[in-house]
């Protein structure tokens, strides 16, 4: 399955993880001001319903929808997506990209270099 979104289908689903589930004027609630239009969220649902990302229920003359794709799935395949795209599939050049820029503090640096030493640690004890 293809796990790409649009920006504003990744916003639907983004509230629609933090609420669990609910009908689309609950998701039109949880946008901040000024909200979409109440048909422009059910399109978006409707497309996140075809790509296989949402599922509904039917709640009187309405649906009540719900994820049917994990936040974590989504994050991480994203994240895969991006260094495949942008970093020639290798997660060296993606960090290597990172630490050159001027938004990665020596403090950032010292946090990875702690977190792969106990990564490499762990990799060793199996």
């Amino acid at each position: 399955m293809d796990l790409s979104l649009t920006k504003a289908e990744e916003k639907a689903m983004k509230i629609l993880w933090s609420i669990k589930k609910g009908m689309i004027r609950d998701v039109v609630n949880e946008y901040d001001d000024p909200k979409p239009a109440y048909t422009t969220v059910a399109t978006i649902f409707k497309i996140l319903e075809k790509k296989g990302f949402v599922g509904r229920t039917p709640v009187a003359n309405s649906y009540e929808y719900y994820p049917l794709v994990e936040r974590g799935d989504y994050t991480t395949q994203s994240v895969k997506s991006l260094i495949e795209n942008y970093f020639s599939n290798s997660f060296k050049n993606m960090v290597s990209e990172f630490s050159n820029s001027e938004n990665l503090t020596k403090g950032d640096m010292e946090e990875l270099i702690e977190h792969f030493e106990k990564q490499i640690k762990e990799k060793k004890k199996k």
